[in-house]
């Protein structure tokens, strides 16, 4: 029973301090302004639409080439 107890804590004690060590690497980031993080997601959302409608025509194209040659 010992055995577990003393498990028990060295488990409890490396919790903790991974939860410190988290806490420490948070605080030294570098968070983003409120206009950088609006400018980035405009970016992926626009990349996001463009890739999207590439990939539309793309498979609109493949389709029409498939439909002429089975028939």
């Amino acid at each position: 029973m010992e055995a577990k107890v003393g498990s028990a804590t060295k488990i409890t004690n490396k919790v903790g301090q991974f939860l410190r060590e988290a806490k420490m690497e948070l605080k030294k980031v570098k968070w983003p302004t409120r206009k950088e993080l609006l400018a980035s997601t405009a970016v992926v959302i626009v990349l996001t639409l463009l890739v999207a409608f590439y990939l539309g025509l793309v498979d609109f194209g493949l389709i029409k080439i498939i439909k002429n040659v089975v028939g």
